[in-house]
């Protein structure tokens, strides 16, 4: 979800040409799966568009080079990015809500099952990282 919330305020912005964004996962368990059913919901609900062939991949250490920032959802993404990027010279990798002045995890409804609040978690994030 936050590759999409991200990319719909930064084309609101008209901020296209100056980002490149990607979504990663930390674990090999959900590569080549599709955006999961009630994510795509939740988007649709607020009318942040999606890309519905999009699957997910697993974060390399290669994403490193390739990335200005890296941003992890949660402090168990952030262990787990730690293992694939053990180091961070040039201070990358974020906990997206520490954008907002906060260092809590975004609201994970894996567990929840409450994806207008990780929806609304995320959206706060995106939009403070951008004020950055």
């Amino acid at each position: 979800m936050a590759e999409f919330i991200f990319k719909a305020l930064v084309k609101a912005r008209g901020l296209e040409d100056l980002y490149y964004i990607e979504s990663a996962a930390v674990s090999a368990e959900e590569i080549g799966n599709p955006i999961y059913p009630p994510a795509k919901r939740c988007l649709s609900q607020h009318g942040v568009a999606f890309d519905k062939s999009k699957c997910a991949r697993q974060i390399t250490r290669g994403d490193y080079a390739r990335f200005d920032r890296i941003i992890c959802m949660d402090a168990s993404n952030l262990r787990l990015i730690r293992r694939i990027i053990p180091d961070d010279p040039q201070a990358k990798i974020h906990l997206l809500m520490s954008y907002t002045g906060s260092g809590r995890d975004v609201a994970d409804p894996w567990y929840t099952g409450d994806f207008e609040a990780a929806f609304q978690d995320i959206l706060s994030g995106c939009e403070a990282m951008l004020s950055f």
